[in-house]
């Protein structure tokens, strides 16, 4: 059976996504998490295979005998995963998750998404949504777990999952009251409630901002790091219906996945012909500025995503009637990842 070495991944985001791939592999693992020399930075931008980005305790993890496949992802690891692969002789097999920095043919495989505009290439598959490890069992369990808390509010559940700030879209105090207003007046409607939790990314004055605007029956959690008690997983089970800040892919991958009706909320400026009052963000404004005029690779779209998966008929924005349902009919996301790499390594 092949062995693989996981070279985690050094923000929350990534890591989910690769642990996820992994854990779905089924095979053996060693999960090699590394610490990086803040002023060596080079090796990460000329797309050399060296160790020379690490700390010296980090190398000493890296030693024969080889695995058969590396996966891994974010430009810190890029190195570190070719020098492997050039100790190993070109035996191990190497697989990058997200936006790659390196040239493709520096790579097996790279599994990534539309926003990072990755050109085709035989060693490129595109997902449509991020890897995740939601799963049907993963949801029934949760929807146990906080019957106590939810089973009593009225249906239809409308989840409200909060982002942040990211790239040029600001989730400040007009975004998220605007929000708060929209979901509430939903749920009237529908004489509904709802099921509302931040993110660690959800700055304070937009918590503050959307809990003010709730009007209906609501269970609203503030995001808390090293919370044990945090009811997310417990919302996506128990929704009818879920609605996402645009900024979130991650969130919006996992909703999707619950097969349940999913919306996506404009922070402003996602759409071009749907102009709101927006707040304001100099890095936001900046970031507008490089991606408009910047070289593509120093930046990611997120409204690539939010345009498929309209098209595809998964997700609408708040604005618009809910689609039928937010599964994908086809196999997922995680199931042709596997696939591709069990090819890659030769068992298909």
């Amino acid at each position: 059976m092949p062995v693989v070495w996981l070279i985690d991944a050094y923000r929350a985001g990534e890591r989910g996504q690769v642990r996820a791939l992994v854990d779905a592999l089924g095979y053996p693992c060693e999960t090699k998490t590394l610490e990086y020399r803040t002023s060596r930075f080079m090796p990460h931008v000329l797309g050399r295979a060296t160790l020379d980005g690490i700390e010296p305790g980090s190398r000493a993890q890296l030693r024969p005998p080889w695995p058969d496949l590396v996966v891994s992802c974010g430009v810190r690891n890029e190195p570190v995963c070719r020098w492997i692969r050039e100790q190993s002789g070109g035996r191990s097999r190497y697989v990058h998750v997200g936006r790659p920095w390196g040239p493709l043919e520096q790579f097996d495989l790279v599994i990534t998404t539309p926003q990072y505009r990755v050109a085709e290439a035989p060693n490129v598959l595109r997902n449509p949504l991020t890897l995740h490890s939601l799963d049907a069992a993963r949801l029934a369990l949760a929807r146990s777990e906080w019957q106590p808390v939810f089973a009593a509010l009225p249906q239809p559940r409308i989840a409200v999952l909060a982002g942040g700030d990211s790239g040029p879209f600001t989730l400040g105090p007009k975004a998220a009251a605007r929000l708060g207003r929209e979901v509430s007046a939903q749920a009237a409607d529908s004489g509904g409630s709802l099921l509302v939790t931040t993110s660690s990314r959800t700055r304070a004055s937009a918590v503050e901002a959307l809990q003010l605007e709730l009007r209906q029956p609501a269970h609203f959690h503030r995001w808390r790091a090293g919370d044990t008690a945090n009811p997310y997983v417990g919302m996506l089970a128990w929704a009818d219906r879920i609605v996402v800040t645009g900024d979130s892919i991650a969130m919006l991958s996992e909703a999707c996945a619950t097969g349940v009706p999913v919306q996506m909320f404009d922070l402003g400026g996602m759409r071009a012909d749907h102009p709101v009052d927006r707040d304001f963000r100099l890095g936001g404004s900046l970031y507008a500025g490089l991606l408009r005029w910047g070289w593509a690779p120093l930046t990611r779209d997120i409204t690539e995503v939010h345009r498929q998966l309209r098209e595809s008929g998964r997700v609408n924005w708040l604005d618009e009637a809910p689609p039928a349902s937010g599964a994908d009919s086809g196999a997922s996301d995680l199931e042709r990842s596997v696939a591709a790499v069990r090819s890659l390594l030769g068992e298909a």
